[in-house]
């Protein structure tokens, strides 16, 4: 265990997530439609950049997984944090949309590294603490994405696209600063053995796997193109405005789902997480006003870090071996395939593209609810099982 305050280990973690996903991975949202307008970005080579960044993302969460030191090198987290920081900064040197994809490349890469360095710090070192710590934690992901969405339109009537890089730059380097010395997970001290899934087992993980591969497919339509979407119909503040809200939504939400794990089944809290996410994204799409823009910003915050964390959790819960690296796996392809799938239609604006991305999140939805058939609460061990099963059982005990 750290010797450091927990809390202290929050905020580092915090602030790592923050620089690695929530400005240096989602920055592009709301730059994005300056660089349409003032760089000559097409609609196309938008969302290239967009899977460049997500294939870098899939090499640099896979990288633990040849070797696991990696996740445990602190010379890697801060190695990585200096990279992205880097990345950022030069994306204004240059109008070549071939550099820019490298640069997106290497950003994504850079940006799993982080992730999976303060993931694996952040449940190893709080293992024995309540839950919600490190779902604070986990909301550096939407403290990160509020600052940078308050960082870009602040710059929009006084500079160009290339201040807004600049700015997300040096604001990655200050989070940068303040993870510096956060600890990574400790090596182990003996090998565990490995378990075995059964028949069943892989019929659920199977279901999970395919949710979290739609979700990741989905998911990641709204979290490239919501700030553009938005702001095609809607005043000049409401995109920029709509993706603060989606940031400061998101900074509760994994504590918050947490919370609600301890009462209630993960499979059903997952069917509710993707629900709402779906009718989020899809709003934007039915109607144009400014409540349903707003009112997107905040069901999508509220819910995709959510959804990571209820996914995770079950995965571990069903001790499928290797689950988290599977289901990181699978959910970076659906990143990757993502901006691939609705390419075609953004000629047509970002409407018809959402409706996809909230039809793929709904058939997500779909699949944790076949999650939820017979699943086995039991198989954590009884303190794993939801509080209000357990309370129903030691009812029918006492009766």
């Amino acid at each position: 265990m750290t010797t450091a305050s927990p809390w202290t280990h929050v905020v580092r973690a915090g602030a790592a997530l923050a620089a690695g996903m929530g400005v240096g991975r989602f920055v592009y949202t709301p730059i994005l439609p300056l660089m349409q307008a003032r760089a000559g970005l097409s609609a196309g080579a938008a969302a290239n950049l967009a899977t460049a960044n997500y294939v870098g993302y899939l090499v640099g969460a896979l990288a633990g997984t040849p070797a696991p030191a990696l996740v445990r090198s602190r010379t890697v987290l801060r190695g990585s944090l200096l990279l992205l920081t880097a990345t950022l900064a030069a994306m204004p040197l240059t109008h070549s949309t071939a550099v820019w994809g490298v640069l997106r490349l290497l950003a994504g890469a850079a940006s799993a590294l982080v992730f999976v360095v303060a993931v694996a710090s952040l449940l190893h070192h709080l293992r024995d603490h309540p839950a919600h710590l490190p779902g604070w934690a986990f909301g550096g992901v939407g403290a990160g994405i509020a600052l940078s969405g308050l960082l870009v339109p602040a710059l929009r009537s006084v500079a160009d696209w290339r201040a807004a890089w600049w700015a997300a730059a040096a604001l990655a380097g200050v989070l940068a600063a303040a993870s510096w010395n956060l600890r990574p997970e400790d090596a182990p001290t003996a090998a565990v053995s490995g378990s075995r899934a059964t028949a069943r087992t892989r019929r659920w993980f199977g279901a999970l796997f395919v949710s979290y591969f739609l979700e990741g497919v989905g998911y990641i339509v709204a979290g490239t193109f919501l700030v553009a979407a938005i702001g095609q119909g809607s005043p000049g503040w409401v995109g920029s405005g709509a993706w603060v809200l989606v940031g400061l939504a998101a900074v509760p939400s994994s504590a918050l789902w947490a919370r609600l794990g301890r009462r209630w089944s993960r499979p059903g809290l997952l069917l509710t997480a993707l629900t709402v996410q779906a009718v989020g994204i899809a709003l934007p799409a039915v109607t144009g006003s400014t409540a349903a823009a707003l009112g997107s910003a905040v069901l999508f915050g509220a819910t995709f870090l959510g959804v990571s964390t209820l996914a995770l959790a079950t995965g571990a819960h069903l001790r499928f071996p290797r689950s988290v690296a599977l289901l990181t796996a699978g959910y970076s392809v659906g990143q990757i395939l993502g901006p691939l799938v609705v390419a075609p239609l953004l000629r047509h604006g970002y409407h018809q593209a959402l409706l996809l991305a909230a039809a793929l999140v709904l058939a997500a939805a779909a699949a944790a609810a076949v999650l939820r058939i017979g699943f086995p609460h039991h198989m954590g061990g009884a303190h794993t099982a939801p509080v209000r099963q357990r309370r129903q059982r030691a009812g029918a005990t006492h009766a």
